[in-house]
């Protein structure tokens, strides 16, 4: 079976379950920015050398694996995801993603010294172009749930704090490389 199946050829795509809407449709938008936003975190993974980045980095490219399936469902096949019970961003993540804020600023001298300015070093920009990536997804994410699509309050909650994270993981990456 070949990846180029054509059904794209008209401008719409496949939801979950195979319900069919443009590609132009707010759900493609909000889950193939968090599309996006995993790609640019590949991107961060391949570029940071530092082990506690690389390390929650890979947990969250997990994390929105689950969340891009999750706003890839259509409202009217919701009842069917729960009863094949696809996973769900939970609470528990996000209060993973919490902790993980709460030790960046606690247990780490980070520096905000090039904070307004991107681009002190690849691995800080890199997470400077992720976090604005995972920015845009919470607005999309947004989008549609002010649209009426149903959207898990989790993820907008999980998606916020990512951003938070990636913020101090670039100032994290700069302060470390300034003690090198």
């Amino acid at each position: 079976m070949s990846i180029s199946t054509k059904t794209g050829d008209s401008g719409s795509t496949a939801l979950m379950y195979g319900r069919r809407v443009l590609k132009t449709d707010v759900r493609v938008e909000a889950y193939g920015t968090v599309d996006e936003l995993n790609s640019a975190l590949g991107l961060v993974r391949a570029t940071s050398y530092e082990p506690l980045v690389q390390e929650v980095i890979l947990t969250v490219q997990k994390h929105l694996v689950t969340l891009m399936g999750e706003l890839a469902v259509d409202d009217s096949d919701r009842e069917r995801f729960q009863k094949d019970r696809y996973g769900s961003v939970a609470v528990e993540q996000v209060g993973w993603l919490s902790e993980v804020v709460i030790d960046l600023e606690g247990t780490h001298q980070i520096s905000f010294k090039r904070w307004a300015t991107p681009g002190y070093n690849l691995p800080s920009a890199a997470l400077d172009i992720a976090r604005t990536i995972c920015r845009r997804a919470e607005r999309r994410v947004i989008a549609l749930r002010e649209g009426g699509g149903y959207v898990n309050p989790e993820t907008i909650k999980y998606l916020n704090r990512l951003s938070d994270v990636l913020w101090l993981f670039a100032r994290y990456v700069e302060t470390r490389a300034e003690g090198a």
